[in-house]
């Protein structure tokens, strides 16, 4: 996990190909935020070590340069806060890397320049496509491989398979895991930058005006800017300084012979390379509407498996496809080899605990719980972060409770540590602050309430209960604050498997394509609805968000599943709803957790109704007023 920014200035840059209005007048205020600001920002999503490099291009008045212009690599001095007052005669580019180092057996500072003038910032994991050993830094692996990339424009005609040569988008489309990525090709003079298909980490852009002519990249919005960018949200045009990068791959090439000597940089954007990706991309399910047969056998078989839970001759292959796919999923995410923090001092820290779960008891995190302690070696205590606004009636905490007993009967020899994280909304008054500035550009009361939930999770301070004579003390309290550097999510298992309200609305009146259709549609706005907002409040405490539930290993195979055997929405909640995870949860011997109904983290937590009785004065008038897409307007939220 690394936060990563770029701020060029001195380019006049062509958004044409890309269908966005360049220097349009009046759209969108100057922010005031300075440098430091930024450099804050990014390090504490990666507080092991902050790097600048600043990379000029000037004219050069040798008449046998072919570009006439060069560019030199420099650390960071000054950085112009306004580019607006740079000479036409240069520009700059300065890359910005603050890293949390999670793979590798020595230390890695970014942003990382190669012996050819290349220069990549890498917020991301390589968990699949491009092999990475046991002891390496997969930026430092992804830098190779891109440092043989040809230029975009001496492309060659066969897709990389990551040891030849290929273009940049042929490397970043066989990389199996989450990404987000700035870099500097110094053959082509070219900057590359994106983020992975289904955007599992933050990359934020600002796309330069008359009132802010720099073009910006950040993993983050500074805090300095955030509260700003709202008023001028609830205030004016209602287009912000910040916007999520879409997902894809882009380029801006620069070329200083076009425009009479001053630089210009054209975007585009470029498809993806990997066949298997691009099916991935657009989502498409082979068998969508069964046939009365199939799905009447498909709910034979249901019943039957329900009836006798214990007969192994039941068991369904299709649920047992996805066990295996996310028990793999798990392992490239948990595998201590690759947990930097876990092998730094050439011993294993017994006392660390190197993974927690963002866990409500529910469905989707007793199924990574379980799994993760399949996957994870004994030896290791296991957190499992809890947050409740209500104390110990929140439902998301009684429901914690009931399955950490679950957990401890299925697998009796991990020691689980259920982490107490109580709040107290009208008490957050500086963090609710600070998490606005987290989910920016995100602005409704729905993504200021799971961001703080989610930020609380991260943070890991809270309670748990003693623990002596292998017995537990449910009276005895002890303050605790989790130390985990990798937090497991489940997001993605609603969005694939039909656990959203909403779905069973559109099945009753569109039926089964009318659902597929709506599943598809989570899945491709996942990215800018929860995934981006996500990333950045969890990251915030230098932490690591990985959602097993999002691997495109897992991904394939739900796909490849009927979307009856997915779900049967005729079926009540608790049971047709992500049907086929609820018999992987009876495969894991979690009987309990198979049979809950999906609660989202605001209600579950209950942030929600203390967030509507302070903003609307009642759950009903927050109702009436469709309070979760209202948005937020700052003066009067802190008044």
């Amino acid at each position: 996990m690394c936060g990563i920014a770029l701020l060029a200035s001195g380019i006049r840059i062509d958004l044409s190909s890309l269908h966005i209005d360049s220097i349009s007048p009046s759209s969108k205020t100057h922010l005031g935020f300075s440098f430091n600001d930024l450099k804050a920002a990014l390090q504490r999503r990666g507080p092991d070590s902050l790097g600048t490099k600043k990379l000029l291009l000037l004219h050069s008045n040798n008449s046998n340069s072919g570009n006439s212009w060069v560019s030199s690599v420099n650390e960071e001095a000054h950085v112009l806060e306004n580019g607006s007052n740079l000479s036409e005669s240069f520009a700059e580019l300065v890359f910005l890397g603050a890293t949390l180092q999670l793979r590798g057996v020595t230390p890695v500072i970014q942003p990382l320049v190669d012996s050819s003038g290349n220069i990549l910032v890498y917020n991301g994991e390589l968990f699949g496509g491009i092999e990475v050993g046991s002891d390496n830094n997969d930026t430092e692996i992804l830098m190779q491989s891109l440092g043989k990339c040809c230029s975009q424009e001496h492309r060659t005609t066969y897709n990389f398979n990551g040891h030849g040569k290929g273009s940049v988008p042929d490397v970043l489309s066989v990389i199996k895991g989450p990404w987000a990525i700035i870099y500097w090709q110094e053959s082509s003079k070219t900057l590359w930058f994106g983020r992975d298909a289904f955007g599992r980490r933050s990359l934020l852009v600002h796309w330069p005006t008359m009132e802010d002519p720099r073009f910006l990249l950040s993993s983050v919005s500074p805090t300095s800017s955030s509260l700003q960018d709202f008023e001028v949200e609830n205030g004016t045009s209602g287009i912000k300084f910040w916007e999520e990068l879409s997902c894809g791959i882009y380029t801006m090439s620069l070329d200083a012979t076009k425009s009479d000597g001053k630089f210009l940089g054209e975007m585009q954007k470029h498809e993806w390379t990997n066949v298997m990706l691009k099916e991935l991309i657009e989502w498409e399910r082979v068998s969508i509407e069964p046939k009365p047969e199939e799905l009447n056998f498909s709910r034979s078989k249901t019943l039957s498996a329900e009836l006798d839970m214990t007969s192994a001759s039941l068991v369904s292959v299709l649920a047992q496809n996805v066990l295996t796919a996310l028990r793999e999923s798990m392992m490239r995410r948990v595998s201590l080899h690759s947990i930097y923090q876990a092998v730094k001092f050439g011993a294993r820290q017994k006392e660390t605990v190197p993974v927690a779960v963002l866990f409500s008891g529910g469905l989707d995190s007793m199924i990574l719980a379980a799994l993760l302690d399949e996957c994870l070696d004994p030896d290791y205590e296991i957190d499992l972060l809890n947050v409740s606004f209500d104390g110990e009636s929140a439902p998301d905490r009684i429901s914690a409770k009931a399955g950490i007993k679950e957990l401890r009967r299925v697998a009796p020899l991990r020691r689980w540590r259920l982490v107490h994280i109580d709040a107290d909304l009208s008490k957050l008054t500086w963090e609710t602050k600070h998490v606005l500035s987290l989910i920016n550009p995100a602005d409704t009361y729905m993504d200021l309430n799971i961001g703080i939930a989610l930020w609380l999770a991260a943070r890991g301070e809270g309670w748990i209960c003693e623990e002596s004579s292998n017995r537990i003390d449910e009276d005895k309290h002890v303050n605790y604050t989790s130390r985990a550097r990798i937090l497991l999510v489940g997001s993605g298992a609603d969005e694939q498997c039909a656990g959203y309200g909403r779905h069973r609305t559109k099945y009753k009146h569109e039926s089964w394509l009318g659902l597929h259709e709506e599943m598809k549609l989570d899945m491709q706005r996942i990215w800018k609805r929860n995934l981006g907002r996500d990333d950045r409040c969890i990251a915030d405490h230098g932490k690591e968000a990985r959602f097993p539930f999002l691997d495109e290993d897992v991904i394939r195979t739900l796909l490849d599943i009927p979307l009856w055997e997915v779900a049967d929405l005729d079926q009540p909640s608790g049971k047709g709803d992500k049907k086929i995870l609820r018999e992987v949860a009876q495969m894991l011997g979690l009987h309990d957790a198979a049979i809950l109904p999906k609660r989202a983290i605001q209600f579950g937590s209950r942030i929600a109704r203390e967030s509507n009785r302070k903003n609307f004065g009642s759950n009903r008038a927050a109702n009436q007023a469709s309070a979760g897409s209202v948005v937020i307007n700052v003066p009067s939220y802190f008044s």
